[in-house]
């Protein structure tokens, strides 16, 4: 991890990471820190690798004329709120961003990442599923044991409701690393209640996403999960919109599938009928993320001036 020799660059970096393989809620963290960010009057701007990115050299995403099978469906969901390079050379990307202005840099993912020098390194953790079974790749989730990551993670963040996180915090909070904690709150939530949906998602853990439209007050009556970042078919998506209609039910979909789907084989038809839970990362002390910012440029500044 962390004791290759790491490329440093001329602005802070902020890495949003995880320790385990699957969804964990990252993507709506780095974009609060992103806001942020840009509330303190910085220029923030995301690295991704992009998953199942095309792109040999580092890309700037372009929300009008990529599309996820190019770039990946997250960038294009982060493009929304800030510039976004997709690059596996993660410092090749940071190069391009800060080129095009940025200063602030947040890397979603990429904690075990060797090629470039982090400042601050956040790692989020589901607190519904925490580290699975506990044990490495092929035999659980895990990217490495929890001891050979925690000790290069500046603080922890539990995301979410539940207690399968607590162990981690508990041996972060022993380390002396600071511990927050948010939760995914659903944007225009009234807007749900009362209403019944054909809700389909092809993310890390879909059953939270079916359960948040629980708590947003709409009824899920049929639900379909796809594997991590499918690309939808037309096919598949005729037999949604049939099922649908079969059922008297309103179609319904994650941000991230809806950012593949805008820019993938959706017919516009289908995306006019489509509704999108869109998801807010809240922190539960209000100032955390100003306090995530602000330690992330001081340990850039440290970096600075020992040159």
């Amino acid at each position: 991890m962390k004791s290759a020799r790491r490329e440093k660059m001329d602005a802070p970096v902020l890495c949003v990471g995880n320790f385990t393989v699957g969804g964990t809620g990252k993507t709506p963290i780095a974009i609060a820190l992103a806001r942020q960010a840009k509330r303190m009057q910085l220029v923030p701007g995301f690295l991704s690798r992009g998953h199942g990115g095309s792109f040999a050299e580092p890309h700037v995403v372009d929300t009008h004329h990529d599309s996820a099978k190019h770039v990946g469906d997250e960038p294009l969901l982060l493009a929304e709120h800030a510039l976004v390079a997709v690059s596996a050379n993660r410092a090749a990307g940071a190069r391009l961003l800060i080129e095009r202005g940025c200063n602030f840099l947040i890397m979603d993912d990429g904690f075990q990442s060797a090629r470039i020098h982090i400042d601050y390194s956040l790692i989020v953790v589901d607190a519904r599923f925490g580290l699975g079974n506990g044990h490495v790749i092929p035999g659980g989730p895990m990217r490495a044991r929890l001891i050979d990551q925690l000790r290069f993670a500046d603080a922890i963040l539990k995301m979410g409701e539940g207690e399968r996180a607590d162990s981690v915090v508990r041996q972060a909070a022993r380390a002396g690393k600071p511990v927050f904690s948010a939760t995914a709150r659903p944007r225009g939530k009234k807007a749900f209640a009362g209403r019944r949906f054909l809700a389909f998602a092809g993310i890390g853990h879909p059953e939270k996403f079916f359960d948040t439209i629980g708590k947003a007050g709409g009824t899920v009556v049929l639900a379909h999960a796809f594997a991590d970042h499918h690309f939808y078919l037309p096919d598949e998506l005729d037999d949604l919109a049939a099922a649908a209609d079969a059922g008297e039910l309103e179609l319904l979909t994650t941000s991230k599938d809806a950012a593949r789907l805008r820019h993938g084989v959706a017919s516009p038809a289908f995306l006019e009928r489509l509704n999108v839970l869109e998801i807010d990362a809240v922190f539960d002390i209000e100032h955390s993320a100003e306090r995530i910012v602000d330690e992330t440029l001081d340990a850039w500044r440290r970096r600075m001036i020992a040159g």
